[in-house]
């Protein structure tokens, strides 16, 4: 069954508002949390992903440092603006 993931929450971790630099942490539906980067400006992108070590990765399996949650972040980008947790953040 391919990993499919799904946030779950999500929680601001830090920001710089004077750069529009922003730092997450997603919380998903499997319970592996991923740490994001935003940038705002022009508008809000993705700059940088990786998954926190706190449970063994979905993907592979492994319960060290791997970059499985690499090749969803798409997903997640698209789940970040969809759900509006970008536009929650900058309020």
């Amino acid at each position: 069954m391919p990993y499919r993931p799904h946030i779950a929450s999500v929680t601001t971790a830090g920001s710089n508002d004077k750069e529009g630099l922003y730092e997450f942490i997603i919380h998903t539906a499997d319970g592996t949390d991923i740490r994001v980067f935003y940038n705002r400006f022009p508008e809000w992108k993705l700059t940088a992903l990786s998954r926190l070590g706190k449970v063994p990765c979905p993907v592979c399996r492994k319960d060290f440092i791997c970059k499985c949650m690499e090749k969803f972040s798409n997903e997640f980008d698209q789940q970040m603006k969809d759900g509006e947790w970008l536009s929650k953040a900058a309020e």
